[in-house]
């Protein structure tokens, strides 16, 4: 299995479940041992998915999904394995029973590759794969990808995206707990309850548990991620927040002393082992479990909600989010699903922060936005913990496509790779910061020294003669430059390997110093004071003014008098 069959020490054995295992396709009239080209189809390890394999001709193969266990409906995530390749093979892969006709595949979404020597994901090219409907499959939507073998000996790995594994998220928390000593006590990983099959549902909280004021109680934000195996892109984004609040970067560590973040990172550890795409073990979605949770059926959702509540209920502590990571099957971008209030107040609160996280992420799309109280979705923990949480707990779904983005102003789609992933992370941590900025939790002026940069000396002035340095010195007085979020970067203490920028800050169009002004303010309506919204350089104030949390003033247009409104119109007139 090369590079493929490490990622657990039991992925050769209950991982199968009806996957193939070490399948040879042999030609008819072709029997005993497999001559170099005879393929070996093999998805009997962690995370793997392809039930049969049909070989219809020399070069042609047709590859059915395994179903989720017990949820015969979906079928949607595959990965497997190909070897025995001969030097320049050329084939057809048709995925013939993909369940939902409706996605990505539509955008030109095309699927990922990896060999034994080239262990980095990589996509196949757009001219090589087609998704269609196909009359030979009985009318169904069928996608076909041509590939070419350019190795012998080399173990090929064919997924629609990276996959991230239940053992390379231990592993990865077994390092992180290990590189954040240097946190103290705002670090700790807890056992927060087991899966069905006994893997671990872990927590991990960061933050400063020290006591709080008497005044204002002790912030705190709960992540949860993968609840649905299938969107591996999840786990990549609640690691890029991971490795950001436990990062010695001096904004995660303004976070760290005054919010407390509890992040769940797989819901679902035993759906991601078996590689089903929305399931768990016995068949259930569990984003659509939370309603009728159980601790026999549901025992990983069981103990999140407990926790959650516990949390919402807890005297010295203030829980504000509830963020619920997934990835998107259909849509393209980074978004928020919000919920919606007969209380006003209460909604325009709610909205802060989606608008918060737009400024912040040059990949979010506006118009897959969406806030709504769907009975269709009370199932979902968007939706449970809104009707279950007091009110001033904010519940969102953050959505990642499983595909790409639009850089602002242009129609090209970059794709998503596992780096811009954890980017998407790490905007959430800086989002999560302007938000407790604005409603005076953080205060702005601890943020500004932040970014304060040094001074030169003055010795690299003294060339300068008196006369020439004020003549050239503009009339205008020097102040603080904010820090600009966009550009943080930091060198990760978690990860071994290095964090490179993403492309897709390189082909955003640079924006006008109208946008800038525009987007720099938060304006509170009614009167009052205005706050940095710490997003590009200009000036800030010498005086900040910290607003309360955000408020609107409601005009009540059936308290207006018919006689208000004629006399309205002849002042008008």
């Amino acid at each position: 299995m090369g590079d493929f069959g490490d990622d657990s020490e039991d992925s050769d054995g209950e991982g199968g479940l009806g996957n193939v295992n070490r399948l040879i396709m042999r030609p008819p009239g072709h029997s005993g041992k497999a001559k170099r080209g005879h393929l070996c189809f093999d998805a009997s390890f962690e995370t793997g998915n392809l039930g049969r394999v049909d070989l219809i001709n020399e070069y042609e193969y047709d590859l059915f999904i395994r179903p989720d266990t017990c949820s015969p409906r979906f079928r949607f995530w595959f990965n497997f394995t190909v070897d025995n390749v001969k030097q320049d093979q050329r084939v057809i892969f048709n995925i013939v029973n993909i369940s939902k006709y409706r996605n990505v595949f539509n955008e030109n979404l095309t699927p990922v590759v990896k060999s034994s020597t080239r262990p980095k994901w990589q996509r196949i090219p757009k001219t090589d794969v087609f998704y269609q409907r196909s009359l030979t499959h009985h009318g169904h939507y069928v996608l076909s990808f041509a590939f070419a073998f350019d190795r012998e000996d080399e173990v090929f790995q064919f997924s629609i995206a990276a996959p991230y594994s239940y053992s390379k998220l231990q592993a990865y928390l077994s390092c992180l707990e290990s590189k954040a000593t240097h946190l103290n006590e705002s670090f700790s990983r807890e056992l927060l309850g087991n899966s069905i099959q006994k893997r671990r549902l872990d927590v991990i909280t960061i933050g400063s548990k020290g006591i709080p004021s008497v005044k204002n109680k002790k912030r705190v934000v709960v992540v949860l991620a993968r609840v649905h195996p299938g969107e591996s892109p999840s786990s990549f984004v609640c690691q890029g927040l991971l490795e950001f609040l436990v990062s010695s970067h001096p904004l995660a560590t303004l976070l760290r002393e005054h919010v407390i973040f509890k992040i769940v990172p797989m819901l679902n550890p035993d759906g991601v082992f078996l590689g089903n795409y929305r399931s768990t073990l016995m068949g259930f979605d569990l984003n659509r479990s939370y309603h009728i949770a159980s601790s026999w059926a549901h025992p990983t959702l069981r103990a999140t909600i407990d926790m959650i509540i516990a949390l919402d209920k807890g005297r010295d502590l203030q829980l504000d989010f509830v963020l619920d990571i997934h990835a998107h099957t259909t849509l393209k971008g980074c978004f928020i699903y919000g919920n919606t209030y007969e209380d006003v107040y209460r909604y325009e609160r709610h909205i802060v922060f989606p608008k918060l996280l737009a400024n912040t992420a040059d990949d979010y799309a506006h118009s897959n936005a969406m806030f709504n109280s769907d009975v269709n979705k009370i199932g979902t923990a968007r939706r449970f913990f809104c009707s279950t949480l007091s009110n001033k707990v904010n519940c969102y779904t953050f959505q990642v496509s499983i595909y790409g983005y639009h850089a602002h102003g242009s129609e090209l789609c970059i794709p998503y790779n596992e780096e811009s992933y954890m980017r998407c992370g790490r905007n959430l941590g800086k989002a999560f910061l302007e938000y407790y900025q604005i409603i005076g939790a953080i205060p702005v002026s601890l943020t500004s020294d932040v970014g304060e940069k040094k001074r030169r000396p003055k010795t690299h002035r003294s060339k300068l003669t008196a006369r020439s340095w004020h003549s050239d010195r503009p009339k205008t007085t020097r102040s603080r430059f904010m820090l600009h979020f966009t550009d943080v970067n930091y060198d990760s203490e978690t990860s071994g390997e290095e964090l490179h920028h993403s492309y897709r800050y390189q082909l955003s169009p640079t924006r006008t110093p109208h946008q800038d002004r525009d987007d720099h303010y938060l304006k509170k309506l009614g009167g009052g004071g205005r706050i940095k919204c710490s997003r590009v350089g200009s000036p800030p104030p010498t005086t900040y003014i910290v607003m309360p949390e955000p408020s609107l003033s409601i005009i009540d247009f059936n308290l207006i008098t018919r006689n208000e409104i004629d006399a309205a119109a002849k002042r008008k007139n």
